[in-house]
């Protein structure tokens, strides 16, 4: 790939410097949703806990006809937590969810895809306005940083005692054994490089793929579309952020956070918002970059804590641990290698 002559130049990477940073399931129960006059609204319910709108309703500025079925999705508005209308065709696989549309019925905001994502954020839509995160978060915006994170980058972590992508999929697999048949969401999915492989598995009901960075999510696409085998299965797209999931409170059923909790910028927003997500049972995995691992010296752990709060939200085990009990998650687990460590936890 060129570089412009006034980019820096490329340096083998350093993982200490820039380690990784961010449905309705068969279990999840339908609240009867209100009747609304004018219009009116009634409405039925089918398999897969989809709610069917029956009657005409105003989409985008115009009425749908009775036959132009509308569905209350998966999906809920990020900004009030409503579930989302959705309208276009059936199905849950990228080439249905975008050509679709989705509006909250309570704010009438509504969501697009941009042709390759489904945007979710709050500030989906807006014109004027822009919102920065921290450095950490803004460097995996980066077109390049982006293009680099399966093209070497994420090699790297293996110096830190990650054990490798097939590997730590088995780890989360055994995790997850209780959500098989159900909604798993990938968080901080970066360039997809699990959740393609959660999707290919045919476990899951449905995989959503979501990150915060644009570019990452259109580096995943870009490995999607040249695999048949993934383009059509039961996998979206989505931009969100991890403070703010766009998910009906107990409507997921596994959550996965691969090399992310050290880079978001309020792990403990993001694990609550999980905890909300996740149903009765759920399970959440993760892993990420420990402050100070098992082989660390005690010479170096002071040098190892100062260096580590400078750059990310590095942790010891305990804090982890901690921080998941203190968001309501419980039967907390753990496997540590080095500076490695996949954990997970229950909800109750």
């Amino acid at each position: 790939m060129a570089i412009p002559s006034s980019s820096p130049s490329i340096r083998p990477l350093d993982h200490s410097l820039y380690p990784k940073c961010p449905l309705l399931s068969h279990h999840s129960q339908v609240r009867p949703l209100p009747r609304f006059s004018p219009p009116s609204f009634r409405f039925g319910v089918r398999a897969a806990s989809v709610v069917v709108l029956e009657r005409d309703i105003f989409f985008q500025g115009s009425v749908t006809q009775p036959q132009e079925t509308s569905e209350v999705e998966l999906f809920a508005c990020p900004v009030c937590f409503e579930q989302l209308i959705r309208k276009g065709p059936p199905g849950f696989n990228l080439p249905a969810i975008y050509r679709s549309g989705f509006k909250c019925n309570r704010c009438n905001k509504s969501y697009s895809s941009k042709n390759i994502y489904l945007d979710l954020t709050v500030t989906a839509g807006t014109k004027d306005y822009t919102e920065y995160q921290p450095a950490r978060t803004e460097l995996f915006r980066s077109p390049l940083v982006s293009f680099l994170y399966e093209r070497g980058w994420r090699q790297n972590f293996n110096r830190s005692g990650f054990p490798g992508p097939d590997e730590e999929f088995k780890m989360a697999q055994e995790y997850f054994k209780p959500a098989e048949g159900g909604v798993l969401v990938d968080v901080s999915c970066g360039s997809g490089l699990f959740s393609r492989k959660f999707a290919k598995s045919g476990i899951y009901s449905r995989v959503i793929a979501l990150d915060f960075s644009e570019n990452m999510l259109r580096q995943c696409y870009d490995f999607i579309k040249n695999d048949n085998t993934i383009l059509t299965t039961n996998l979206a797209l989505v931009r969100a952020d991890v403070s703010r999931l766009p998910f009906t409170s107990g409507s997921i059923d596994a959550v996965h956070a691969g090399a992310a909790l050290h880079c978001w910028p309020s792990p403990s927003n993001a694990i609550a918002e999980i905890t909300r997500i996740l149903r009765s049972g759920g399970v959440f995995a993760g892993t990420t970059f420990l402050r100070i691992g098992s082989s660390t010296p005690e010479i170096l752990r002071p040098f190892e804590q100062q260096r580590s709060l400078r750059e990310y939200s590095y942790f010891v085990e305990e804090e982890i641990e901690d921080l998941c009990r203190t968001c309501g998650l419980i039967n907390y687990t753990k496997k540590v290698q080095q500076s490695f460590i996949m954990f997970s936890a229950q909800k109750p």
